[in-house]
């Protein structure tokens, strides 16, 4: 007979019970109330300390508020998108991954954003990007590019709206910057290859074609790599 969280011991009992919360919290809306401290702990079958320790790995997790007071109990949550993206920049810093790992996960995320972003239909996204394309002619400069770089990844994450994409980009954008440099800056190819490349890409997502648009960026993906380890 399958034993229940409450008749459980030591730590696997506070993650059975951690686990169970997280389940019910996933289940409800955002604020829902779970039930206060001694009706919850009865529910569950576990003591009250039990409880307790399972609530503040929640709370840290940003999964669950505990409220005090007359309306007070456990109320489930939601981390915010930043929380989330920091919990990942830790882990990368645990694992230290270095720079080229980090920029092969950036082309690759680019590639994929590149290619579905030639899927979208969105006319005022569309007339943005052809904008923001025709703008490069009058770059003269690497450095120039900055700027251009952050409003054509924010774009990009508009026109596909795949949110780990976008956040696992971020993190892995922010990693390479903080073991290399910034992106941008270390590409290596030259600016007029560098410009013509991103024109080409953006000439494919315009045209509607997510074949050409994943060719174009996997060339110039390609490119920077091999530069980087020349």
């Amino acid at each position: 007979m399958e034993r229940t969280p409450g008749r459980r011991k030591g730590t696997n009992l506070v993650a059975r019970t951690t686990e169970t919360l997280r389940d019910r919290i996933f289940a409800c809306a955002p604020g829902t109330l779970l039930g206060a401290l001694h009706q919850l702990a009865r529910e569950l079958e576990v003591g009250i300390v039990t409880l307790q320790q399972a609530a503040r790995v929640l709370e840290h997790e940003g999964l669950l508020e505990v409220r005090r007071g007359p309306g007070g109990g456990y109320y489930g949550a939601r981390p915010d998108d930043a929380a989330l993206e920091r919990s990942l920049s830790s882990y990368m810093r645990m694992h230290p991954a270095g720079y080229q790992e980090a920029l092969d996960m950036t082309s690759l995320l680019f590639t994929e954003l590149a290619t579905a972003a030639a899927r979208c239909t969105d006319t005022s996204l569309r007339a943005r990007l052809q904008a923001l394309g025709e703008e490069t002619a009058t770059y003269r400069s690497m450095a120039e590019f900055g700027e251009f770089e952050e409003a054509f990844q924010e774009l990009l994450f508009q026109m596909v709206r795949r949110p780990l994409f976008e956040m696992l980009t971020r993190v892995t954008l922010h990693h390479a910057s903080g073991e290399g440099g910034r992106v941008v800056e270390v590409a290596g190819i030259g600016f007029e290859s560098w410009r013509d490349g991103r024109r080409r890409i953006i000439a494919a997502i315009l045209a509607g074609d997510p074949d050409l648009a994943r060719f174009e960026a996997n060339r110039q993906n390609r490119a920077v790599v091999m530069a980087h380890r020349a």
